[in-house]
């Protein structure tokens, strides 16, 4: 156990979380949210007497594994009982019934629970991890939450990212912190009053903008309850710096890539067998589909994998050559990615393992992993993996942002010693320079990818067309 000698940042948190009923820790990501909410609520328990049982609804990986390890590894933290609400529901309702103070649940379990308690709702303090995952009110996870909460008296969200898509998700978050006093009782009143239509057709709007000084509005309407803090502001990390290494793909390929670029159209054959035709009906088929032969394989409409390349999986396999030893955490995107990849790195006799829980982290933090295999959405939340290496190497690329900044900060956060390095694998002139070039600009949505995508198409039919 570890002695928590708390910077003034978290000690101010801390104080925030203990006299606001209802608050949120917009924190970067590293900055130490986890312990700083399980100091408050131990603290409200035990030194105040202000509540019972809390709740925490997390990301699954983060449920698993992040909260018993913070709690375990304080020494302040000795007499917080943590117990894990996860598995069967069976296992669920055996530790539900287990004595503690604070019970984590996955965030896909919520209805279960809502319905399971019914009107006796037990929990009077609930922490909602990654807050994002409810800034969808149409979901059933929302509904939930919002049925249950005038028995809860305490409510505290945290995230590094509240708005990766912009301030329209910041609505849901906030009214399930005040009800809509802030930001209006409904989405349709908060959008009425910030934002006016973006990106329309004759009776349809497709998107919104913040209208002029709304951004400064919200901002100061939300003051009181959120508390918003850079990393770079109070922490002293290591630089963090970016390297993009191109792929260039050899003429086959690049055809390949071309005809579905141009045609929408595919046609590929395996094992001599007749062609199989490989469509995208639609502008997003057509960008999942150019980024899979970015990284070179793509499904068929029957799930089957046509491997159309190998020069990615071999610019991958120079880089971690050119580490010389160091470890590396690797985000794939495809399970055809991961596949190749496993293959690819079989007969070099490296120390490799795929992200599934709390003995991967535990080998990758004592230094037995070479390279840790993971799908960025499965542990971009929550999990400290600073321990463990110093290189990300994005094989695959995302167009969220959310993902790629938490993603990254799995070692560029507190406690990391060494500078970060992340590689971006991209092919030339492909799809993997467009979401480079989305995420450089902080424009990471679909809508933003597949505008870059409309463009890139336009423009390669008028170099036809000339």
């Amino acid at each position: 156990m570890k002695a928590y000698n708390p910077y003034p940042y978290q000690q101010y948190c801390e104080d925030k979380l203990i006299s606001q009923p209802k608050a949120a820790l917009f924190l970067d990501m590293g900055m130490g949210k986890t312990v700083v909410t399980l100091t408050a609520l131990y603290k409200l328990k035990y030194y105040y007497f202000a509540l019972r049982w809390a709740l925490v609804i997390a990301p699954k990986k983060v449920a698993e594994d992040t909260w018993t390890t913070e709690a375990a590894k304080w020494d302040h933290l000795r007499g917080l009982r943590v117990a894990k609400v996860l598995g069967t529901e069976k296992q669920r309702i055996a530790a539900l019934a287990t004595p503690a103070d604070v019970y984590v649940i996955n965030r896909d379990n919520v209805q279960w629970l809502v319905r399971y308690f019914g009107r006796k709702w037990p929990f009077d303090a609930v922490v909602l991890d990654e807050s994002t995952s409810f800034k969808n009110s149409q979901t059933k996870r929302f509904k939930a939450i919002r049925s249950v909460l005038p028995k809860i008296q305490r409510i505290i969200e945290l995230t590094g990212t509240p708005s990766p898509k912009g301030y329209e998700d910041l609505w849901a978050q906030i009214y399930l912190l005040d009800g809509g006093n802030r930001l209006g009782r409904t989405l349709s009143v908060y959008r009425d009053i910030y934002f006016e239509p973006d990106q329309r057709s004759r009776t349809t709007i497709f998107s919104y903008r913040l209208k002029s000084g709304a951004k400064e509005e919200i901002d100061s309407r939300l003051a009181d309850i959120c508390v918003s803090l850079r990393a770079e502001d109070y922490l002293t990390l290591p630089p963090i710096m970016y390297q993009t290494i191109p792929v260039v793909l050899d003429g086959a390929a690049q055809r390949a890539y071309d005809q579905m670029e141009r045609d929408m159209v595919l046609d590929v054959t395996k094992d001599g067998t007749d062609a199989t035709e490989i469509t995208a009906n639609t502008a997003g088929i057509l960008a999942g589909k150019l980024l899979q032969l970015c990284n070179g394989a793509v499904y068929d409409e029957n799930g089957e994998v046509h491997e159309i390349h190998s020069a990615k999986i071999e610019a991958f396999m120079e880089t971690v050559e050119g580490l010389h030893g160091e470890h590396a955490l690797v985000f794939y995107t495809y399970k055809h990615d991961l596949e190749r990849l496993q293959a690819a790195l079989r007969p070099t006799g490296l120390r490799v393992r795929v992200y599934a829980g709390p003995d991967d982290k535990a080998a990758w933090d004592a230094g037995e992993v070479d390279i840790l295999l993971a799908h960025p959405a499965s542990c971009c939340y929550g999990l400290n993996l600073q321990a463990g290496g110093r290189h990300i190497i994005w094989f695959g690329l995302t167009y969220s942002l959310e993902l790629f900044l938490q993603g990254n900060k799995r070692l560029h956060r507190q406690g990391q010693e060494k500078p970060v390095m992340i590689h971006l694998l991209a092919v030339k002139g492909g799809a993997d320079e467009d979401v480079i070039q989305v995420l450089e600009t902080r424009n990471a949505t679909q809508e933003g990818l597949l505008e870059a995508l409309r463009v890139r198409v336009q423009r390669v039919k008028g170099g036809q067309a000339a």
